[in-house]
């Protein structure tokens, strides 16, 4: 009953509150995503040492392309769940839960399979440095070990949500980041443990999660899991196919780039890779806003794209962008003004603080300019269209960055050219699916006189 009053607000209702109402619990979920994440780094940077913060630091390129593709393909069964949950299709709600419950269990062994075996020869060809490399081979091996519970749990608060649920998935995150603190201070600060410490801090929070939101989902009296009834509906898993594997693309698109781009870092010696992942987890914070935004605006359009609310459909991308833009761009200034201070809780170091400072002031100020992406992007996910999204990312991200590094950054080595290709290509894709949704009558020809 719960989750269907929810699904009614998204369908009906002041456009801005239902975002924000639904927005809030996601992004506070991804704040404490982030927040045992961040732990992780404060306590390798204070206990361990420079060269394991930069260890951990340079897994994030590889762990965030791996996993994010596989999070991609499965977010093609969220989808499809969220317009059937709009259209209110019990039978069809049935199917999809089961068979995106199922394709979880099966990515989840393949991103363990291929992050333990390929995860440590892509560190070196990322070139890390040889006194962190054994640090970050090990972390990589233990992290993908437990990548089981982090596919699962990515698909049931997908479930959840798609069902209009945004709220229950933050309870499993809360309790999975104090699962984290304390092994995190357990293993690594009590018992010395290290990188291995961290990493295995990581996966139990990770379990945890898991666990939580399989009870959640098995205790459903609307649309309950059944274990005996999971399943994989062939043409059903086409479907989920046809918009997940574009949005996996989409996700590798920026997660290769950025382990390109973590190469040239490498280049530049641990003291900068340890001020990149300072950098990075206090970036963090943005783009935990920014993916917050995606995912409500892709719900919120494919339960109002399943109940054929085409106008509320046009309207939350207006107003979703306005709110995202406003909202980054305070934080964005807010980073800016304090970043030594916040650099700070990561490391006494320095010559860590000024090279983060610097690469902060190069890239900060022109984050809010990512956002018609983050809400272009969703709202083409939400209707059912994964190609467009993917196309534009993959050349105005991926292609131009790896040029701009095989160019530019080749031509003149220095941090201050690594660093201008983030700002270059957020601009670029940003005016690209801008003029692509303004010019496109993908929605136009399906409203109706009656704005239905």
């Amino acid at each position: 009953m719960e989750s269907r009053a929810v699904s009614r607000q998204i369908t009906e209702g002041v456009i801005w509150k239902q975002i924000l109402l639904f927005f809030f619990p996601i992004l506070l979920g991804t704040f404490f995503q982030q927040m045992y994440n961040t732990v992780d780094t404060i306590i390798v940077g204070r206990f361990v040492s420079t060269q394991a913060l930069a260890a951990v630091g340079t897994t994030g390129p590889l762990v965030n392309m791996i996993n994010g593709f596989f999070v991609g393909l499965s977010s093609g069964a969220t989808v499809i769940l969220s317009q059937f949950c709009g259209a209110n299709d019990k039978k069809a709600v049935d199917n999809a839960l089961h068979t995106g419950f199922f394709l979880s269990l099966v990515l989840g062994v393949l991103v363990t399979a291929l992050g333990c075996l390929l995860g440590p020869q892509v560190l070196r060809w990322m070139r890390t440095p040889q006194e962190c490399l054994g640090m970050a081979s090990t972390y990589v091996r233990i992290y993908f070990a437990g990548a089981l519970a982090s596919m699962v749990y990515n698909m049931e608060a997908g479930i959840l949500r798609a069902m209009g649920d945004s709220r229950r998935p933050v309870l499993s995150l809360i309790a999975a980041c104090l699962t984290n603190i304390l092994m995190d201070v357990l293993l690594v600060v009590v018992f010395r443990m290290g990188v291995v410490g961290v990493a295995l801090a990581t996966v139990l929070s990770q379990i945890v999660s898991a666990v939580i939101l399989l009870v959640i989902l098995l205790g459903e009296k609307e649309n309950p899991l059944r274990l005996s009834a999971l399943r994989l509906d062939g043409r059903l898993l086409r479907r989920i196919l046809f918009i997940g594997i574009p949005a996996g693309l989409q996700f590798v698109t920026f997660d290769l780039s950025n382990t390109l781009i973590q190469s040239g870092i490498n280049s530049f010696g641990p003291v900068v890779m340890a001020a990149w992942t300072a950098f990075g987890k206090t970036d963090a914070l943005v783009w935990m806003v920014s993916g917050a935004f995606g995912v409500a605006i892709t719900t919120f359009v494919g339960q109002n794209f399943g109940a054929q609310r085409y106008d509320r459909v046009r309207q939350s991308v207006r107003v979703c962008l306005a709110m995202s833009i406003g909202t980054v761009g305070t934080l964005s200034l807010l980073m800016l003004l304090f970043r030594r201070v916040i650099l700070g809780i990561y490391t006494l170091d320095p010559g860590v603080i000024e090279s983060g400072a610097y690469m902060m002031s190069i890239i900060v100020p022109f984050e809010a300019v990512f956002m018609p992406v983050e809400i272009f992007a969703g709202t083409l996910r939400g209707v059912g269209d994964s190609v467009k999204p993917t196309l534009i990312t993959c050349f105005c991200v991926c292609v131009v960055r790896v040029v701009w590094l095989a160019t530019v950054v080749r031509a003149r080595h220095t941090l201050f050219m690594l660093c201008l290709c983030y700002p270059l290509t957020w601009a670029l894709a940003a005016a690209v699916f801008t003029v692509v949704y303004l010019r496109m009558n993908w929605l136009n020809s399906r409203i109706g006189g009656n704005g239905r």
